[in-house]
């Protein structure tokens, strides 16, 4: 994974293809706008972020909005993966936030712990993670858990996919996924595979970027693969998402259904971490709270990025523990 950067607003599309081949971005020297007002005036510093590919854009978008207010701010993203975030960066205790696609495990904590770092848990949307095969692959529109459990699992794993269902051709899957760094590989065992089960099959081709699964699987019609629902829709020209089939029939992923709860069981909701530490530094605090303030926004999160926005009480209770975090880290 490369680590150049960027800087300036980048439009989503840029951002998402960037993502792919480019570790981190850096969002820095952007046009001041509006009316800063208040304690918020005059802000400025650093702030570092690492963590899940899949909140990286959503990230990068808040970002983008806040320097745009606050130019003396500058914001550094890197894509490394939830797991990687947390282990190489956050509970090092060298960045202030780190996103997740899943929560934070009790041995990061441990970790973070042992450094002085006491993660924060915002929620900050909600996904619909995604599986997709190639546009050519007439033969699945839908798929059931058991199927997908199948396929992925480290017991006795199909290599054709007549393996898992006969009416599908005598051809070898190809699969692509994420890495075991990245928490919508984590999710996925847990939605799909069981925790206790044997685990995640380990023959097929791993990537922390997204974009080279998109890639893996446009190129080839027996592959399949799964990923965020947001790099999903900004390449559905390319791919074809599946139904899922969890015992009530085939759901399609989209907003709608996650947002309804329909889209089970791989619609997920998504965090970011924050350092309180850093939260003691009012620039941080103050995105932090911009990013709270802004995580109901149909505009950002759904039309934007591409992900279900919180509701008014999920958004007070992250609004809730932010503040007492940083009336803590303040004091």
């Amino acid at each position: 994974m490369t680590d150049d950067s960027t800087s300036g607003r980048v439009s989503r599309r840029k951002f998402l293809a960037a993502s792919g081949t480019v570790g981190a971005i850096g969002l820095a020297g952007c046009t001041q706008s509006g009316d800063n007002g208040g304690q918020s005036e005059g802000l400025s510093g650093t702030i570092d972020i690492a963590g899940s590919s899949t909140v990286f854009p959503l990230a990068t978008a808040m970002a983008e909005r806040f320097q745009s207010e606050h130019s003396g701010v500058n914001i550094n993203i890197q894509s490394t993966g939830s797991g990687g975030g947390f282990a190489n960066h956050f509970c090092p205790g060298r960045t202030d936030f780190n996103n997740a696609s899943r929560p934070i495990q009790s041995e990061e904590e441990e970790v973070c712990s042992g450094n002085d770092v006491a993660p924060v848990e915002l929620t900050v949307a909600t996904d619909a993670l995604t599986v997709v095969v190639n546009d050519e692959a007439d033969w699945v529109d839908c798929m059931t858990v058991e199927e997908l459990r199948q396929i992925w699992s480290a017991e006795n794993p199909p290599s054709m996919w007549s393996d898992v269902n006969s009416d599908w051709p005598d051809e070898p899957l190809e699969l692509y996924g994420p890495t075991d760094a990245s928490g919508t590989y984590d999710y996925f065992i847990e939605a799909i595979l069981g925790e206790e089960g044997p685990g995640h099959r380990q023959d097929y081709s791993a990537t922390e970027q997204d974009r080279t699964i998109i890639q893996g699987v446009e190129g080839s019609e027996n592959a399949i693969g799964y990923l965020g629902f947001a790099y999903y829709t900004e390449n559905q020209d390319r791919v074809k998402a599946l139904g899922i089939d969890d015992g009530d029939g085939c759901v399609e992923p989209s907003l709608e259904t996650a947002r309804a709860g329909e889209y089970t069981p791989l619609s997920r909701p998504l965090f970011t971490y924050a350092k309180q530490e850093s939260l003691a530094e009012e620039h941080v605090a103050e995105f932090a709270r911009f990013w709270i303030e802004n995580a109901t926004s149909q505009e950002i999160v759904a039309d934007e990025v591409g992900y279900v926005p919180l509701n008014d009480s999920d958004q007070q209770e992250a609004m809730d523990a932010l503040e007492a975090a940083i009336e803590e880290a303040q004091g």
